[in-house]
């Protein structure tokens, strides 16, 4: 794809210097925010040693930061309409730029989980807050489809960056130094946006937060992503496990109840009724999940199997991230030839079928070739899903519901992350015998399972909006 065609859609909006600045500054902000979820898993034994964690103790440095990512964005998003997203952006990215430099210099585990808790605050304010930001900078059409293909493929950047460079901080400098980038790049952000972010101009009547509806809300997902990294960490048989699970089942009833009685609720029950938002989210939680978790299947088959190092094993998963950006990319070509809704079912089927051939790997080295070439196909597919998904929340909603819709998007991003790879890890143990391969096998079988049953899903569910509302 050459430059000409990736600016063509901006240009014939007629975009300014100063938007694309803007968009480079909002992109800018959301890759640092993907490099955060996954630079951090090779330092977590350094970072034990060096500050006292026990090895049981360690997950909470990930988990900390997932919780309140996840639980809060919903909130944030919805604030972001009320009060502003460029404020809201601002402030984020004010919170990001301070944990961070909190994070990179703390002594001893409680000061760098309370870190960890202000970036994972952070970065439930500044993504919807971004993407709202660029959802309502253009209208629905190809020119927004072309951003928001480059902030996933960007976010898929950021993932697999984010491995890389955090072995590479190690290597080099030390593990503070992954806190450290954040705090560089806040700074730019800060120094440069407040010039070239637009806000709408605020409503004249501003609704009242729902308070109560955002404090249900909120420990819902708390609940949830809490429950799901203990049965992660414990095994899906453990009742504390199941009772969190539980009571965010019985939190999001309330959360419900709340909403169909409140004047001015935080979700407005109309916009969970459109087909587009709620199967929307739901194919975007399926496609984090599956794609995010196959990395750890992957990761013991490879080098507790096939015995390649880590080195190896990194390089392999760079080529993974080389398709999924390489998917973000074309997805929107994709979906102006045909529709977002298209771009979902396709992308899931290409995925599944991508993903299948790794439930029958053996442990010899010649599978590394088909290896390779099926994991770039399945993370291309992967990515026209995600900006398929993308395009299909946001179409048709109201630009004074942007915050929300990217917020409900951020969210399901979030749970599919931390969803994935629990589920995946209890497959491979439930199913392994004297040795991993048969676990393994069967988990990514499942993985592929779960592909194409969310493309029949999509196929038969989700509506598209006949007639998109303007931005």
């Amino acid at each position: 794809m050459t430059a000409k065609e990736l600016i063509e859609p901006l240009v014939e909006e007629k975009t300014t210097s100063r938007q694309k600045v803007a968009v480079a500054v909002l992109l800018t902000a959301n890759f640092t925010l993907a490099v955060d979820f996954s630079i951090l898993n090779v330092a977590l034994p350094h970072i034990g040693r060096d500050l006292g964690f026990t090895t049981a103790n360690l997950q909470w440095i990930v988990t900390a930061f997932a919780l309140c990512a996840a639980g809060f964005t919903l909130f944030f998003g919805r604030v972001a309409d009320l009060f502003g997203r460029k404020r809201l952006f601002l402030l984020g990215m004010i919170l990001l730029g301070v944990s961070s430099l909190a994070a990179g210099l703390a002594a001893e585990p409680v000061m760098l989980l309370v870190a960890r808790v202000g970036q994972g605050i952070a970065t439930a304010m500044v993504t919807p807050a971004a993407l709202s930001l660029l959802t309502t900078m253009f209208t629905e059409g190809p020119a927004r489809a072309r951003v928001l293909g480059l902030s996933g493929a960007l976010m898929a950047a950021g993932f697999t960056t984010g491995a890389a460079l955090g072995g590479l901080l190690i290597g080099l400098v030390s593990w503070r130094g992954a806190f450290f980038i954040n705090v560089v790049v806040a700074v730019f952000v800060l120094a440069v946006a407040p010039f070239v972010l637009n806000d709408q101009k605020a409503v004249e009547h501003r609704p009242r937060l729902d308070t109560p509806g955002a404090i249900t809300v909120t420990l819902a997902l708390v609940a949830l992503v809490c429950g799901i990294a203990t049965a992660g960490e414990k095994g899906w048989t453990n009742s504390a496990a199941w009772g969190l699970i539980l009571a965010a089942i019985v939190l999001f009833a309330i959360f419900q109840v709340i909403e169909s009685r409140v004047s001015e609720p935080l979700v407005a029950p109309a916009l969970l009724k459109r087909s587009n938002v709620a199967w929307g989210n739901l194919a975007g939680l399926l496609a984090f999940a599956t794609e995010t978790s196959l990395v750890f299947p992957l990761t013991l088959y490879l080098q507790e199997v096939l015995g390649l190092n880590a080195v190896t094993a990194g390089l392999i998963f760079a080529w993974l991230g080389i398709g999924t950006v390489t998917g973000g990319l074309i997805a929107p070509r994709v979906i102006g030839k045909t529709s977002s809704k298209v771009a979902i079912v396709v992308g899931f089927i290409v995925q599944g079928a991508a993903t299948l051939p790794l439930a029958f790997v053996s442990d010899h080295q010649g599978w590394i070739l088909p290896l390779l070439i099926v994991t770039f196909i399945g993370g291309v597919a992967n990515l026209v899903v995600i900006v398929g998904y993308t395009v299909t929340s946001t179409t048709s909603v109201p630009s004074d519901q942007q915050g929300l819709a990217t917020g409900l998007i951020t969210m399901s991003q979030q749970v599919g992350i931390t969803l994935g790879t629990p589920i995946m890890s209890a497959l491979v143990t439930a199913f392994a015998t004297e040795t991993l391969l048969p676990g393994l096998q069967f988990a990514m079988g499942i993985n592929a399972a779960i592909c194409i049953v969310s493309a029949l899903l999509v196929a038969v569910f989700l509506r598209l909006p006949s007639t998109p509302s303007a931005a």
